[in-house]
């Protein structure tokens, strides 16, 4: 495998003013995603309602890919901006490479875990229980991170394609071997796929939702209990959707600038839509808070929790049931599986 490292630096293909705002960026980014993602992993896990949320497991995986993310890569990318070149070595330029792709894998799939719960909550209410199992939940859990990094060791190992530094970008990447590189398949599968599924079951939520709501006009309005549920499945949906969306309008203007722009005619544009994609795993927490009135109350009960007592603390800990509804469609507390949940 062809790991020389080249002495070109970054200021012959980027303007010395870019590399700068890059690097600010990647610090920035790297500070803010770090303490946002950690918070709202501990927020949600300590939150009694929300961490016996199916949703809220699959959250967290995207917590963890992005937390992963802003703590490895982008301090990374800081330093090969200030340096304008990769002094880090091969070897973890490779590693660089792998744990890059192999999270965007992860946060995309996530996503996808989430849509499909969210559809299957609408669409195959009766059967939901049944599906989401704490063991089956755990079983995606790891089938997700598996499948992400487990697409990229043929590179990493060099049997398809390799990683390493690309010397017209700079950029620790997916490289050719041998005239070969799954670049455009990862591509399809790891990204493009994903998405549809994504928009088509999006779609298919919308389509379910507005029947819905037509065979229940006319028909007594909901119980107080059921009503308050509905809601809340509504509006953790529309939150799902954000988080997707944003997360495309961060990535999209990278992909088109790489395959429009290959030859970096128009390097600023390219260090923009750069930093754009890094936003993706810095965005999500702020979404969280500004977005859904259940998240603003798990982190408005991390404070309470670091202001009060070890006693108290302890109690908040211990409390399961404060706000929590028994018969919720989407937790996964041991008594909601073996029960069947209300019809909406």
């Amino acid at each position: 495998m062809d790991l020389e490292m080249h002495n070109t630096t970054l200021d012959t293909i980027y303007p010395r003013e870019a590399t700068i705002m890059a690097a600010a960026c990647a610090c920035i980014f790297s500070i803010v995603g770090v303490l946002g993602n950690f918070i709202t992993t501990v927020a949600l896990l300590m939150h009694p309602k929300l961490r016996g949320h199916v949703t809220t497991m699959f959250v967290l995986s995207l917590c963890v890919s992005d937390l992963l993310f802003c703590s490895i890569n982008l301090p990374l990318t800081a330093s090969r901006y200030i340096k304008q070149q990769w002094v880090l070595g091969p070897r973890l330029c490779q590693m660089f490479a792998f744990v890059f792709y192999g999270n965007e894998a992860v946060s995309l799939l996530s996503m996808v875990a989430i849509t499909i719960n969210r559809y299957t909550l609408i669409a195959y209410y009766d059967m939901y229980s049944q599906i989401y199992t704490t063991t089956k939940i755990w079983i995606q859990l790891l089938l997700i991170w598996l499948v992400s990094f487990g697409l990229m060791i043929p590179p990493l190992l060099g049997i398809w394609g390799q990683l390493g530094l690309d010397p017209n970008t700079f950029s620790c990447t997916i490289l050719p071997k041998e005239g070969k590189s799954p670049k455009k398949y990862l591509f399809v599968f790891g990204f493009a796929l994903p998405c549809l599924v994504i928009i088509v079951s999006y779609s298919c939520i919308y389509w379910r939702v507005r029947e819905s709501k037509r065979k229940l006009e006319g028909r007594s309005k909901l119980s107080g209990q059921t009503a308050r549920e509905k809601e809340e499945d509504s509006r953790l949906t529309t939150l799902m959707l954000t988080i997707f969306l944003c997360f495309l309008a961060c990535f999209l203007p990278l992909m088109i600038m790489n395959v429009a722009d290959d030859g970096i005619t128009y390097p600023w544009l390219h260090i923009i839509a750069s930093i754009l994609a890094w936003a993706s795993s810095v965005i999500n927490p702020l979404i969280y808070a500004a977005t859904n009135r259940q998240y603003r109350a798990a982190f408005v009960n991390l404070l309470k929790i670091c202001k009060n007592n070890p006693v108290a603390r302890r109690t908040t800990w211990g409390s399961r049931t404060v706000g929590h509804s028994s018969n919720s469609p989407h937790c996964i507390d041991k008594r909601n599986l073996k029960e069947k949940p209300t019809k909406l």
